[in-house]
This record gives structure tokens, sequence and C-alpha cells, in this order.
């Protein structure tokens, strides 16, 4: 399935797919779909030479938007949620962080089968690092997915928890802001018009007042959005998100979302009065992944939906935001999801459910499982701590086993991926329909602005990964 090289490559798109001065232009989608998509998007991933690799990104990127496919900002329908104008849903973020060609695919059939067009794809700045899925990459396999399943119109991909690390801002506060703006330049130019700022890391409760528990967390917001509007493309206005409370932490309060939302917008004011968040991500009594007991299983969360519902109501009605954001959610019950809708809240994060669906799937070789589940206990045995079980060591740190193992598990037989792709389907069904997001194709299309940004080909090669080479990202305490 490796092309050989460039020639080979492009050997591969006669009749299918032609390359003009202004882009692809592709001649036989339903060929481009069922014989050449799925070789393009393992070269862009897996190809050990960086040309062949990053014009395979850019061909994919490219056919796309000849084909009415394009990454898109939810900014306009954001905006309309906090004007009153849409309500009744909550937007789900998916973190697709294994088999994610696979995972990709079933949740654009899932909202096709729902004429759902409110959906994000996201990938939080940790998983970036150890699932070795940097932004480039990441978008061609969500985009590719579109392809494949033949959808049509905005596709909104997100980095999620894009982080500072107090304890390195600490030491060296430049350095560390550096190299979160190289992350989001890098994803911005991949085609993330999506992108969470999570400078929550930095509140400090033990100062006495809330503006100075919340000054470094609204600073540098401030700061990043700036720089995110710097990097923008023309006619895109990337939808930013803030967060007031590290989820897993105490649960957020009504002043202290003002406290940050009244300096954030003095201090973005005097930078020249740049538009500001969409959304606020708070923390209701949820932790990323869920806590694991000693069995393996999942502790039950009381979430806090009085206090979502309260926060949510503040976010839209005094600062135009779509609603307040939960994190944590995949582990959540089943009945619990339709009441995100019913408080209000904007958008919903969900991620370590559908990571356990593949790895605790029947169709899953239970040989590869317990070869990655040997890895960890070989790589990761430090990170276990001297009361935990293994089921809690292993549930904690298999989302490590997604990087190494990537194209393992990429190339399980497809009668494996497909019998995984169905059970995640049908999640994904259960869930938009929950959420209620069913039947908003058309608000998306109303309410998101065209607007096509090509892709540069220099670009995607120079972004590309060397063979065996690594994103460096660090990783986050706790982080999901």
């Amino acid at each position: 399935m490796r092309y050989k090289d460039i020639a080979d490559f492009k050997n591969s798109l006669k009749g299918i797919v032609n390359i003009k001065d202004s882009g692809a232009v592709v001649s036989d989608a339903s060929k481009l779909r069922s014989e050449l998509i799925d070789k393009l998007i393992f070269n862009s991933v897996f190809n050990e030479n960086k040309e062949v690799k990053g014009n395979c990104r850019w061909l994919i990127k490219s056919s796309a938007l000849n084909l009415g496919i394009r990454p898109a900002s939810i900014q306009e329908l954001y905006e309309a949620m906090g004007r009153g104008e849409y309500k009744g849903f909550t937007v789900p973020a998916v973190n697709i962080r294994g088999l994610s060609y696979d995972v990709a695919r079933a949740m654009i059939r899932a909202a096709r089968k729902n004429n759902n067009g409110t959906f994000i794809f996201e990938i939080a700045k940790s998983e970036i690092g150890y699932t070795e899925q940097p932004p480039s990459e990441y978008v061609s396999v969500m985009i590719a997915a579109a392809l494949k399943e033949g959808y049509s119109g905005p596709v909104f991909i997100q980095g999620d928890h894009y982080q500072v690390s107090a304890k390195k801002y600490a030491v060296d506060k430049d350095k560390e802001i550096a190299g979160l703006k190289k992350l989001i330049k890098d994803s911005i130019s991949a085609g993330f018009y999506n992108i969470d700022i999570d400078s929550s890391t930095m509140v400090d409760l033990s100062k006495s007042s809330l503006k100075e528990q919340q000054r470094l967390n609204y600073e540098i917001a401030s700061d990043m959005t700036a720089y995110i509007r710097e990097l923008q493309p023309e006619g895109v206005t990337i939808s930013v998100g803030g967060e007031i409370g590290e989820v897993g932490g105490k649960n957020s309060t009504a002043e202290e979302l003002k406290t940050f939302m009244d300096n954030y917008l003095d201090t973005l004011k005097k930078r020249g009065n740049l538009k500001g968040i969409s959304k606020i991500s708070i923390q209701t009594g949820t932790t990323h992944g869920g806590v694991p007991l000693p069995d393996g299983t999942v502790a039950k969360v009381k979430l806090d939906f009085d206090t979502l519902s309260k926060l949510s109501k503040i976010a839209r009605e005094e600062y135009g935001l779509c609603g307040a954001v939960q994190h944590g959610a995949s582990t959540l019950p089943d009945e619990a999801f339709d009441r995100f809708p019913n408080t209000g809240t904007g958008e919903v994060h969900l991620a370590t459910g559908f990571q356990n669906m593949i790895y605790e799937s029947r169709h899953f070789p239970k040989e590869l499982r317990e070869e990655i589940y040997k890895y960890l206990k070989d790589t990761s045995a430090e990170e276990r701590k001297p009361n935990e079980t293994e089921e809690q060591f292993i549930y904690k740190t298999r989302k490590k086993a997604f990087g190494p193992f990537k194209e393992r598990i990429w190339t399980l037989p497809s009668s494996v991926r497909d019998a995984i792709g169905r059970e995640i389907e049908n999640k994904f069904d259960f869930l938009f329909k929950k959420l209620n997001v069913v039947n908003t194709y058309d608000i998306i299309n109303k309410a998101i602005k065209s607007v096509n940004v090509q892709p540069d080909l220099k670009r995607e090669i120079e972004m590309c990964l060397v063979s065996g080479q690594k994103e460096k990202i660090v990783l986050m305490p706790g982080q999901d």
C-alpha cells in the first residue's frame, strides 16, 4: 500500500484527480472514494518519504475542497447561539486517539444518518504527543474520513486543552509560551480553525481575591487570543475557547466566570478590541477519563447540572457565548446525556469512552491487547502508584499505547476494523440523539459562511515528521 516515490504517487491519480495550479480537480469522485482515498491517507500517515507524505496530505485537503468539504470555524454558530437564535442542542466534540480513520468514518456515518452538521473532531495538546498525531496529519485523517463517507460541508477540527504548564512557566515563562505559540501556528496552518486555550492551570487559589486568582489565566488567554487573530486565514474567524477551572478540581462559580470574563475582555480591548472567546469551559465534578476503581471499572460521577445550567445562562446572556463547555463526559452514564441540552450546555467533550470501546471490543484481537498491556507494564511501570491495582494502572496508561502501536492498530484486518467501527457508530448515533443535534445540518450550512483556504504544498511537506521522529509535546499531570 506504500507509494515507492512521487512518480508512483502521481501515477495512482490518473483518471481520478488532476493537479492544477489552482489545486486538485476531482474527475472521478466515486473512484477517489472507492479506490484511492484509503491509500492516500495511509501514506499521509505512514510513508517514510516526507515529500510523498506531504503530497498525499495536500491532495486529500485540496480534493476535499473541490468536493465541497472544508475545514471551518464554528464561530458563527456559537455567536448565533449566544444571541438565542439557536438552542436546545449541545455540540459534541470528540477526541480521537486511535484507530483514527475508522473512528472518524463512524462519526461521519452517524452524522449523515442523523442529518447532523454540529460535531467537532478534536485532539488535545497531550494527545498529539502520546498518540503521535501531529496537527497536519490529524486534519488529513479527519478530512479523508469525510471524503470516504461522501460528506460535504464544513468540518470542524479543534485543538483541545492547548495548555500552559504552571511548573514550566515558573521556570522559564518565555520558553513555555513560545512552545504553545508554535503549536498554535502549526495547528492553524494545518486547518485547525477552533482552538481551546487552557490557561486555567495558572489559576492560583492561594491568592486573596478572585481577580488575582484568575490574573494569569485571563492575561495568557488574552495574549493567545490576540496571537490567534494574527494568524487566522483571511475570511476566517477562529473559534477560541477559554477555561476558568481545571477539570478535576473544585467546581466553578458564577463569580469566577464573571471575574475571568470581565478582565479577559478588558485586557483584549486594550489590544484593539479584538473578538474574544466563543465559549467557556468550567468544572462541574467530572475528571478526565473518569476515576478507575480497583477492578478497572469507572466510578459513578455526580455531575453538578445546576452549576452547568447557571453558568451557561450567564455565559450566553451576559457575554454572548454559546454557553458553558463540559469536559470529561464520555464515561458518564447514558441517562446523563439528554440533560446537557436541557441545561443549555454549549459543547460537551468526549474522549476516553471511545478509547475504552476500542480496547474492550470483543472484536479487538486478544493477542494484540495482551501485547499492548505487557508493553505498558514494561515501559510505564514508574507511573504505577503503590496502592494501585493492575486494572487501574492499565486503565490509566493504555491511552499511551496508541502512538507506538498506531500502524499495528490501523492495519488490523478490515473485518475487525469494520466491526469495531459499527459499534462506535451506534454509540455516536445514540449520543447525537441524546444531545439533540439531529437535523442540524441545514442550520450549520446557513450559519457558517463558506471560506475555502487552499492548503500549501510546501508547508504540508515541511510539517511532515521524518520516519521515527515524534512530536515533542509536554504532557500535563492528570490530563485526559
